[in-house]
């Protein structure tokens, strides 16, 4: 019955939650303002935004497995990967030198004030969203090993 009731949760936020990509800006780690609905819209191309913060672990192993495994990935599905860090104005002034120490690949935007992650109602991170053509047409709570292999096997069907 406890299984029944989360699937159910899980089915009415799908059903109920926000569906379309908000139309927000926000900021890159050189300081630019970009338009989520504006910079993220080409036609049938998969976004995947996967919502981080320095001091979550799960968050930092996830990127770091997508970040060895995109450009294979790449070969059978057109994606981008953009990380959100969700760190606030106390931790924010880690993500930069965390960024190019991994040296991932990704567009980083920061969602300082967490609006972003607000306005999906999100809780925990990580939390992944696949969006197509503004979108949202997947969902992933959560990280662990592997998880990231049934993310690109979701890819391959959108």
């Amino acid at each position: 019955m406890k299984n029944l009731s989360l699937l159910l949760l899980f089915v009415g936020f799908n059903l109920f939650g926000q569906n379309n990509l908000p139309d927000l800006n926000l900021t890159t780690l050189e300081g630019k303002s970009v338009s989520l609905k504006n910079e993220f819209n080409e036609k049938d191309k998969l976004y995947v935004f996967s919502f981080w913060a320095t001091w979550c672990a799960p968050c930092i192993n996830e990127l770091d497995e997508m970040n060895d495994l995109q450009e294979e990935w790449k070969k059978e599905v057109n994606f981008e990967v953009i990380a959100v860090s969700t760190d606030d104005s106390r931790t924010q002034k880690r993500v930069k030198p965390l960024v190019n120490g991994k040296e991932w690949t990704y567009k980083i935007l920061l969602d300082t004030n967490q609006d972003f992650k607000r306005a999906l109602s999100i809780v925990n991170i990580p939390y992944t969203i696949v969006v197509k053509n503004n979108q949202i047409v997947h969902i992933q709570n959560g990280y662990v090993p592997g998880s990231e292999v049934e993310l690109f096997e979701k890819l391959k069907t959108l």
